[in-house]
């Protein structure tokens, strides 16, 4: 007979007595070490990059799928409601809570790269493992997953990424994160392990996503309502031996929009992507000269012979801060390749596209970031120590120009009111396979910083640049734009990665296909313990 708890009422945080019972047992399944009890600790697990939530009672470490099923298992039984956190980089309220008393599930321990097969071109990996993990795991063994991670992939975990989907490296030919895994282990609400793909074939191995319905995918960009990924496994693909960049300036934001639009359509690039000139300057702010200095190690080693990579970091050093001195709005394409002659073909391509309009500029940015990946996560800050918020949407290519030109329209709409509060804004613009527009204004302005960004800048950083007080008038003003853009896109009819507790996705979904996600929901998590809020599931 199972052990009787009190179940917290809904809404309310539990006792102090309910949460000690949970503690116990949580200490029996994953250690005592691997239950957080400390006020400071679980103010820090109950904020994202933008907001702090309500505060969980209790944080529990699993390190392997049994702890993590069985901890899973006591919290929800004992009426706790639950939430996955992975490397933590949200800025959509990813895993905050709305309700105080959750407890949070840290997937740091559950790291382990488990089998990398070369025979069957697969990569099973626990999902708290981090896209750099990965990338080291991976580097030497002559194969790579298709995507391969996100710009935060330091700290940015397997499982987060295919919880929120997520776009970069190699997304401008194999699309977004979720594109790429063939099967997962997920644990439910109340502890079972589902496993997807072929992996639920008896007898069988993860090799292939397709058989049946794709259950791997119900899964994929769920947010964590659905349950935890536990395990991941991702089709491999054989590294290109060959790659190089090409780089353009555009006068105006509409040009650059159609030449990242046709390099997507194109699909001869590996990532595009491109930023108007508020967002280059604010990058060129926060990268000192020593950095690009230290990245010319990566770089002088990333050529396809010593000598191209010393000629790669002479060009980074000669050109210095100088390539920017005349851009306005940039256009990146990064092309690979298992020949010289693919690769010289795709720059050529390139080249004809961008240079109708625009004029190549020194690629130094492509070459910095492919030569350095994952690089530290300073940019969690602004160059003068603001707050940071992204806001993106996904448009089709036919909706490139009209959805920039709205944003900047809005931006002018409040000019005045955020210039009174020293509100700054940027855009970052990618394309993901041939068919997907990303836009990406982010604001930037003086305010508080959290325990998630000391802790996540590094300290040289954090000792230079200055604090701020807490600015209520400007934090209101910030969430009233964001809310907007949030508008915005759904007007635009536009998709989310990291949709979180954020982006209208319930506002925007057919009525039929809402009564669909709501009866999976009632199947996976009947008494809805698992992140609730997320995807707008209550």
């Amino acid at each position: 007979m199972a052990e009787a708890h009190a179940s917290p009422p809904d809404g309310q945080a539990p006792s102090a007595e309910t949460i000690d019972q949970l503690r116990l047992k949580l200490e029996n399944i994953v250690g005592v070490e691997n239950v957080i009890t400390d006020q400071a600790e679980r103010e820090f697990y109950s904020q994202d990059i933008y907001k702090r939530g309500e505060l969980v009672s209790l944080v529990i470490r699993p390190g392997m799928i049994d702890e993590l099923s069985a901890g899973v298992a006591a919290a929800t039984q004992a009426g706790f409601t639950v939430a996955p956190r992975g490397g933590g980089m949200s800025y959509t309220s990813g895993y905050i809570q709305e309700v105080p008393g959750a407890v949070m599930v840290d997937m740091c321990r559950m790291n382990r790269v488990k089998e990398i097969n070369t025979e069957d071109m697969y990569v099973t990996v626990e999902c708290g493992c981090t896209w750099s993990q990965l990338h080291e795991a991976l580097k030497d063994k002559g194969v790579r997953t298709p995507f391969w991670g996100t710009l935060s992939g330091i700290r940015a975990t397997v499982g987060g990424a295919l919880s929120q989907n997520a776009i970069f490296f190699g997304s401008g030919q194999f699309g977004l994160a979720t594109e790429s895994v063939q099967s997962l282990k997920v644990v439910l609400a109340d502890g079972t392990i589902v496993p997807t793909g072929t992996l639920s074939t008896k007898g069988s191995t993860p090799f292939s996503r397709h058989y049946g319905p794709d259950l791997t995918g119900l899964f994929a960009g769920d947010t964590g309502a659905f349950g935890f990924k536990a395990e991941a496994t991702f089709r491999l693909i054989r590294k290109p031996a060959f790659e190089d960049s090409v780089s353009f300036a555009f006068d105006e934001y509409d040009v650059c929009a159609d030449a990242i639009c046709e390099l997507t359509r194109a699909g001869i690039a590996s990532e595009v992507f491109g930023f108007d000139p508020n967002l280059a300057e604010i990058r060129l702010k926060r990268e000192s000269i020593m950095k690009d200095i230290m990245s010319l190690k990566g770089v002088a080693t990333g050529g396809s012979s010593i000598l191209e990579g010393v000629k790669d970091a002479a060009k980074v050093v000669l050109s210095g801060r100088r390539y920017m001195d005349e851009v306005v709005y940039t256009a990146n394409a990064v092309i690979e390749g298992n020949s010289k002659a693919v690769v010289e073909a795709g720059i050529a391509e390139a080249r004809r596209i961008c240079k109708v309009k625009g004029r190549e500029i020194a690629n130094s940015i492509p070459k910095i970031i492919r030569a350095n990946p994952f690089m530290p996560l300073n940019n969690v800050l602004g160059p003068e120590g603001q707050r940071w918020i992204p806001i993106h949407g996904i448009v089709p290519l036919s909706k490139a120009k009209e959805t920039w030109k709205k944003i900047y329209d809005l931006f002018a709409e409040y000019k005045e009111r955020m210039d009174k509060y020293e509100i700054i804004h940027g855009f970052l613009i990618s394309g993901a396979s041939t068919n997907m527009f990303l836009i990406e204004p982010v604001m930037l302005w003086p305010d508080e910083r959290f325990a998630i960004h000391e802790r996540t800048l590094d300290d040289a950083v954090l000792k230079r640049i200055p604090k701020y007080d807490f600015v209520p008038e400007a934090t209101a003003l910030v969430d009233e734009i964001k809310n907007r853009l949030c508008r915005l896109f759904l007007e635009q009819g536009a998709a989310h990665l990291q949709i979180g507790k954020t982006y209208l996705y319930r506002e925007g979904r057919d009525r039929e296909t809402w009564k669909l996600l709501e009866g999976i929901k009632d199947l996976v998590d009947p008494q809805r313990r698992v992140n609730p809020g997320s995807l707008g599931l209550d």
